[in-house]
């Protein structure tokens, strides 16, 4: 390979800040879809990155959204290693190869580690994701709280055109039982280049009717979607100085949140019961406020040149980000001793970051080496009080610097080496506080402790080093090692504290070891295959425990070992017929105690299928199948019963369906239908989780309806 010029890297900046693929030459968009920017942080060949890679496509997130605008259910389908979809709008236990991902917008985080609320999946309509790339195993590029990956949302771009769009309209309802199932969703585009500006504004705004299982009953209301309403209004402006130089502010608004006067019937996952919503009268429905992201908003600036100094090119971020999570009432969260029947929290972060990245190339020692440099610096202050006033989680003031230097080193077109180190100094406040005293029942309560705060200090310094052959196309084998430093969720470890220090609390950060190896093989331009193994180890573990007796989550920092295997399928089976199959494997252990680890990090194994068939120019089909399988780890107790995550989890299989006919140039109509074959189940979560109300049934057939206008 010749030393890739500086000029096409130009290129490919100037074609993500300013251009959709729609308006890419089609050799240029080839290109396009085999380049990344999350691994490394700036451009590169997906061909040259020694590790496990996804890419989901804006041709599979249209799909996709014709059948379900749930992004969990998105990334469920097509990411090897992703947990399940859990059927709500929580995405707990729905893990990345047994560790939480870091869900990010564009580069800017949207989890919020510090007290991880598992809402993080869910932070942006589909309608304005261009692509998503996931990075799996751990890994510090970006910084805290990606021990089990990244999952960065790439958003949508504007065209050459001085003003184009596009208007879509649709409904959504149950085939199972269609009373009060209906509901609308609007979405939109308007996009254009005006010289050397360009501008996009998307919008998306949708009701649900109530959501149905596959007996026409009303799923459970805990993290439902049922009666939810979501907005979200996103807008990116874009100046090109010159060839080199380019600005670019974004602004992301998002919401969703139920609003709904139904109530719960409560049922036992030991028994085989369903939790499901009726109507109620007023005092039997859901308390407090509307649950979900009461109006998350983040905002960025990007300034970058292509030509900083010799073959080097610099971006510059800056970003501010508010996150207001608001979660259902709860019993737990009861002190009838101070009048409190119960609580209903909110976790609150604001992050504002700044990040500087260098990009040199050129060639040393018979070499073609890519070097990435620069500086992180965030600020995160998260907490989590109730609504009621009360603090559970005291305010926590974290300041993060690092640096971090990545190297590619690329020998005779064949041998690609990475090597890279990071340096994270953290501080993290929190001021003297009290824990809340929680009462289970009237004599069951926890206690209260008056903890004094502290600054606390984290040094961590993580490597990353992998190597992959590209001798031929048919067999490219890879082997990685990266280092991950998690301190995420201490807001769980405060709000549990049983000592009057925080000094004394086990806060220290986790250092996860991710081990990969693996390979990819092009046997011809219509057949391709994707093979990985990864073990992942680390001497805390960032689990928890919840103990039914007192209602308390309570962290496990015992080791851990996670281990799996992956494999992908990609064939051309016809001009107009495309087959991708996928199949995951992962198991985890808490190896101080040699047990295995319960669901909320641990998946069942998982496979999909996806045809995509397109018999004429403007008619296409797909059809995507999935199946999990079982997971049957633990003893029950001498009741005959399982605890809190470690229920078994019994196979089933789900088919989704969509298709699109254009009816013009410009006119299209789509439909898709969700659980095609109205198969009856329970999610691999709502099996497995013994407690909370998560025993909610899987979604019955639902069928999507819609048009689209392109302008």
């Amino acid at each position: 390979m010749k030393h890739t010029p500086l000029s096409l890297v130009s290129l490919a900046v100037a074609a993500a800040v300013s251009l959709p693929s729609q308006a890419i030459a089609n050799d240029e968009l080839a290109n396009m879809e085999n380049i990344i920017v999350t691994g490394s942080r700036v451009i590169e060949s997906i061909d040259e990155v020694p590790a496990s890679i996804t890419v989901i496509s804006s041709e599979k997130i249209q799909q996709h959204l014709k059948v379900s605008p749930e992004l969990q259910s998105l990334l469920s389908m097509y990411v090897p290693g992703m947990a399940p979809d859990t059927g709500s709008s929580s995405n707990t236990g729905q893990t990345l190869r047994g560790r939480k991902p870091l869900v990010m917008i564009d580069g800017v985080p949207q989890s919020t580690p510090l007290r991880n609320g598992s809402l993080g999946v869910k932070t942006l309509d589909p309608s304005a994701i261009e692509r998503i790339e996931i990075i799996k195993g751990a890994t510090s590029i970006f910084g805290n709280g990606a021990a089990g990956g990244i999952i960065n949302y790439i958003t949508k771009k504007a065209s050459k055109e001085q003003v184009a769009g596009q208007v879509s309209l649709s409904s959504r309802f149950s085939a199972v039982k269609l009373e009060e199932s209906a509901g609308g969703r609007i979405e939109g585009a308007l996009h254009g280049t005006l010289d050397k500006f360009s501008y996009l504004v998307t919008a998306s705004y949708e009701e649900n009717g109530v959501q149905r299982d596959a007996e026409g009953d009303i799923l459970g209301l805990q993290y439902g979607m049922s009666d939810s309403v979501t907005q979200n209004y996103f807008s990116r402006l874009a100046y090109q100085f010159d060839q080199d130089k380019s600005l670019q502010m974004s602004y992301n608004f998002y919401s969703s949140q139920q609003k709904t006067d139904l109530g719960d019937v409560v049922g036992d996952i030991n028994k085989g019961e369903k939790t499901y919503a009726i109507h109620v009268p007023k005092e039997q429905q859901k308390r407090g406020k509307p649950q979900g992201p009461e109006g998350n908003t983040n905002f960025t600036i990007k300034y970058t040149d292509n030509n900083i100094f010799h073959n080097t090119q610099l971006t510059v971020d800056f970003y501010k980000q508010n996150i207001e999570n608001v979660f259902f009432f709860s019993t737990s969260l009861a002190n009838p001793s101070e009048g409190y029947d119960g609580g209903q929290s909110v976790i609150k972060s604001n992050k504002t970051g700044a990040r500087a990245t260098f990009n040199s190339m050129f060639e040393l020692a018979g070499a073609d080496v890519t070097l990435i440099y620069g500086v992180d610096a965030l600020r995160d202050v998260t907490s989590q009080p109730l609504v009621d006033g009360r603090i559970w989680v005291p305010e926590m003031d974290m300041q993060n610097l690092a640096s971090f230097v990545q190297s590619k080193w690329v020998f005779d077109d064949a041998v690609v080496v990475k090597l890279g180190v990071r340096q994270d100094n953290i501080d993290l406040a929190v001021d003297d506080y009290k824990t809340l005293v929680l009462c289970r029942n009237g004599s069951t309560c926890s206690e209260e402790f008056a903890v004094k705060g502290d600054t606390l200090e984290y040094d961590a310094t993580t490597y990353n080093a992998g190597v992959k052959l590209k001798y031929t196309p048919y067999f490219q084998p890879f082997f990685s090692y990266s280092q991950g430093a998690d301190i995420s969720d201490i807001g769980r470890l405060l709000r549990s504290a049983t000592v009057t220090d925080i000094a004394d609390i086990r806060t220290e950060a986790s250092i996860i070891d991710n081990y990969e190896v693996g390979f990819t093989s092009n046997v011809n331009a219509d057949l391709r295959f994707e093979v990985a193994a990864y073990r992942s180890t680390s001497e805390l573990g960032t689990t928890n425990s919840y103990d039914e007796k007192t209602g308390i989550y309570m962290p496990v920092r015992a080791p851990q070992r996670i281990w799996g295997y992956e494999a992908l399928v990609d064939a051309q089976l016809h001009d107009s017929l495309q087959l991708v199959a996928t199949y995951s494997y992962v198991e985890g252990k808490n190896t101080e105690a040699d047990v295995y680890l319960g669901s909320q990090a641990i998946a069942p194994p998982k496979a999909t299928v996806s045809l995509n068939w397109r018999p004429t120019n403007d008619l296409s089909v797909s059809l995507n199948h999935l199946y999990v399988g079982d997971r049957d780890r633990f003893e029950a107790n001498a009741e005959g019963n399982y605890t809190v995550d470690q229920r078994p989890v019994e196979s089933y299989q789900v088919t989704h369906l969509s298709s699109q006919y254009q009816v013009s140039a410009n006119l299209s109509v789509f439909m898709g239908v969700e659980n095609l074959f109205n198969q009856d189940y329970f999610s691999a979560r709502a099996q497995s989780y013994t407690y909370g109300g998560y025993n909610v049934k899987g979604l019955g057939t639902t069928v999507n309806f819609g048009v689209e206008y392109k302008f």
